[in-house]
Parts: structure tokens; sequence; C-alpha cells
């Protein structure tokens, strides 16, 4: 099929698939006598499987590495358990962070409720982000 089939069937822009084949992602297409791409069944089962991956979180090169292992013949799915461990590992992390944050934002929307714009240092800049060396307030996580 042709890549503009190929792009209405799984949903891709062309620019995406031709995308994908520069990374690897896509083996190279046989090409008609007049140059253009056509494509085997399977890219359609093969994009179903990028986007799938994608969507829960890795990376296109990772992504890559999968069907690298497939296209060796081997069954890749050892490489997939591993990068998801470490993908679900990244993904505690962030929410922790986030948790954190939302913490820091509560504490900075109940003192900006609570702090006159008349009492602003005019030496900082606003007091409702405690900045200077021993001010009290949300630590920093970053």
């Amino acid at each position: 099929m042709r890549i503009g089939e190929l792009a209405r069937r799984s949903g891709l822009a062309p620019t995406a698939l031709r995308y994908y084949e520069q990374l690897g992602l896509l083996p190279a297409p046989d090409r008609t006598d007049s140059g253009y791409r056509t494509y085997a069944d399977d890219a359609i089962d093969r994009l179903s499987f990028i986007r799938a991956a994608h969507a829960v979180g890795l990376t296109l090169a990772e992504v890559r590495q999968v069907i690298g292992v497939r296209d060796a013949g081997e069954a890749p799915c050892r490489v997939v358990s591993d990068l998801i461990e470490h993908r679900h590992a990244e993904v505690r992390a962030r929410i922790a962070e986030l948790r954190r944050l939302e913490r820091d934002l509560a504490g900075l929307r109940t003192r900006a409720a609570t702090l006159l714009p008349r009492d602003c240092d005019p030496s900082g800049i606003c007091h409702v982000i405690p900045s200077a060396k021993g001010a009290s307030g949300p630590s920093s996580t970053t």
C-alpha cells in the first residue's frame, strides 16, 4: 500500500510515517518504478505497536530497541518488561515530586491569601514567594 493509504489506515500523518522510517521504526519500504513508497500490510500492526508503546511512556528510541529485538527473531518481552519497570519507577518519582509541589503551592496559596500587598518589602520582588535567606515558606524542590 502507498503512504497515503497507510497514513489513513493507521491514523498517522505521512510525515510521521517518513519520520518513523528515518528513525528505523519502520523498515524502508519498497519503491515503485515511479518512486512511490509501498508498504507491506504488516506495517499497520507495527505502527499500532509503536503507538501503544509510546502511549505507555516508552520513548521512540526504546520502541526502536524493542522492534530491533523482534526483527532479530527474538521475543522482546524481557526487554519490554525491563523498560516498563524503569518507566514505572520514573513515574512514581515524578508523582512524588508533583505531590511535594502541590503541597508547596497550597502553602503559597494560603500565604497569598493572608499577606497584604502593602506589606510587601520593597527590597524584594514579591513576599508571597519567599526567596531571602532564612525566609519561611515552602521548600524548593528544584
